[in-house]
C-alpha cells in the first residue's frame, strides 16, 4: 500500500493479490467538490440543460433544494476518477469499464458539495485469464449520513 493524502492506496499486481480483498472495503477516495462550473460543463457535454442543474437563480427561488444540483450521471461519471485514488492496479495490458449494476440514488448532490467514493470488492472471477471484479460503490456527501448513491461497478483487467 502507498500512503496518499493521509489515506492508504491499495496496490494490486495480480489476480491473486486482488483475491485477497474479497469481501473487504478497499478504501475511500479524497473529497471532491462538485461546483457549478463542473455541472455546467457536464450539461454542455450531455446536452442536459435542465434548469435544476444550470439555472442558479431559478433553482434558488423555485427549486426544492434552493440550489442547483449535480446531474445523477455526473456523479456516476466521477467513479473512474475517484476509483483511481483508491486502487492502483498494476501489471495490466488493459482495464475496461465493463458495466454498472443496481444503482440507486439516495439523495441529490447540491452544488459545492464535497463527495467521496467508498469501495468494497464484492466478487472476483477469473474468466480464462481476464479478471472480472464487481465493486460495491457508495458515494458519500460530506456532512450527510445518507449516501448520494450505492451500486456496483464492473471492471475487467487483463493482467500481464
Amino acid at each position: 500500500m502507498d500512503t496518499i493524502a493521509n489515506r492508504q492506496m491499495v496496490i494490486i499486481n495480480s489476480f491473486e493479490e486482488y483475491s485477497t480483498y474479497l469481501g473487504k472495503e478497499l478504501g475511500v477516495s479524497d473529497w471532491h467538490t462538485i461546483d457549478q462550473e463542473q455541472i455546467n460543463k457536464f450539461a454542455d457535454a450531455t446536452l442536459d440543460h435542465q434548469w435544476i442543474h444550470t439555472d442558479v437563480e431559478r433553482a434558488k427561488s423555485e427549486g426544492p433544494f434552493k440550489a442547483t444540483i449535480a446531474h445523477g450521471y455526473l456523479t456516476l461519471a466521477l467513479i473512474p476518477y475517484l476509483w483511481k485514488q483508491i486502487v492502483d492496479v498494476r501489471n495490466i495490458k488493459m482495464e475496461i469499464n465493463y458495466g454498472i449494476e443496481s444503482f440507486k440514488f439516495g439523495q441529490p448532490v447540491l452544488v459545492d458539495s464535497e463527495v467521496q467514493l467508498k469501495a468494497k470488492l464484492n466478487t472476483i472471477t477469473n474468466l480464462r485469464g481476464v479478471t472480472k471484479v464487481i465493486i460495491e460503490a457508495t458515494l458519500m456527501i460530506k456532512g450527510e449520513t445518507k449516501p448520494a448513491y450505492t451500486g456496483s461497478v464492473v471492471f475487467l483487467y487483463h493482467f500481464i
